[in-house]
């Protein structure tokens, strides 16, 4: 193999390490907004209607949920790209 191929080879793995992390890191940030997001819009449904606390607690956990199986997909795929 040619020294330019091989440095260009290592250049680019390189970069592929560097992207796959932002994106890792992005995913989990992304989640914790959305976290947050959705507990503050709980908390405040259940300040305004304490009657509907039991379903409004339901609805936040299956949303939470979903979004932390998104964020641990965009994870994985993230370190598959390594």
């Amino acid at each position: 193999m040619e020294l330019s191929s091989i440095l260009l080879q290592a250049a680019t793995t390189g970069f592929n390490a560097v992207a796959a992390t932002i994106g890792a890191g992005m995913a989990v940030i992304g989640a914790g907004i959305g976290i947050g997001k959705i507990g503050s819009s709980a908390m405040e449904a259940i300040g305004r209607q304490p009657e509907a606390a039991s379903d409004v607690r339901m609805s936040m956990i299956i949303g939470a949920a979903l979004v932390e199986g998104v964020a641990l997909f965009a994870i994985v795929v993230c370190f598959l790209a390594l």
